[in-house]
């Protein structure tokens, strides 16, 4: 196991992690920190636990409106995808009484 130490608001946390995993950890504490400290600026210093439970909250925010986004976004996907799946069943359909036209009809007695 790595250790990794993040500073946030002027306390030093030590944490342990997967062997590989600490510069992810790192870029995480960093946005926990950004967001920390743009609340600060925003309210001033009304204690570490609140200060981070504010933080939690706006990172929750802020994650439930992308997951919101993907599943639109999937959506979206889905209905193209049908969309694109019915033009080419369209497609084959036309593309079989054509087929069947040339096959059967006045033009292949003339190829004969």
């Amino acid at each position: 196991m790595a250790e990794v130490t993040i500073t946030l608001n002027g306390r030093t946390y030590r944490l342990e992690c997967g062997d590989g995993e600490e510069e992810h950890l790192l870029s995480l504490s960093d946005k926990v920190g950004e967001c920390l400290g743009a609340l600060q600026k925003q309210f001033g210093q009304v204690g570490d636990d609140r200060l981070l439970l504010m933080s939690a909250l706006t990172i929750a925010d802020e994650l439930n409106e992308a997951q919101k986004t993907v599943e639109n976004l999937e959506a979206e996907l889905a209905g193209a995808r049908n969309e694109v799946a019915d033009q080419f069943s369209t497609a084959a359909g036309r593309i079989e009484v054509l087929s069947a036209a040339l096959t059967d009809g006045p033009l292949a007695e003339k190829g004969e």
